[in-house]
């Protein structure tokens, strides 16, 4: 099958955040990475779709519903996140204050990256990184 979109297409990926609690989450990464929040849809019962973006990368964040059957063990389904960004000791130093766990602080790796990773209140693994 050929993939040939139109000139002015733009093909991405734009990973969903499977969360417990959609409105914390959103507000957690609008603290921790100045998300701006793009759209969001509310159900009936105050759950939540909201698409965000961190200086241009676009991302979904999503309540749990029944429709999530792969799950971790920490009950979300399992993501690991890069973010590609010009200062990741800020963007991972501002995760932290927002309440984010430090698995390793931002250094320069062998392979390349100045990358660090922290894991978000809701489950989800973050590296955050530029490369050198």
């Amino acid at each position: 099958m050929a993939n040939n979109p139109a000139d002015d297409f733009e093909t991405a990926i734009r990973p969903t955040l499977s969360v417990s609690n959609g409105v914390a989450a959103v507000e957690f990464y609008k603290k921790a990475f100045n998300a701006a929040e793009l759209m969001r849809v509310e159900a009936p019962d105050g759950a939540i779709v909201a698409e965000l973006s961190i200086n241009g990368a676009r991302f979904f964040v999503a309540d749990k519903s029944s429709d999530d059957l792969i799950t971790g063990r920490s009950g979300n389904v399992p993501i690991r996140m890069g973010l590609i960004v010009a200062n990741p000791d800020a963007f991972a130093a501002s995760a932290i204050a927002a309440g984010a766990t430090e698995v390793y602080p931002v250094a320069d790796q062998d392979y390349g990256y100045r990358l660090g990773h922290i894991i978000d209140p809701y489950g989800h693994h973050w590296e955050i990184c530029r490369p050198l």
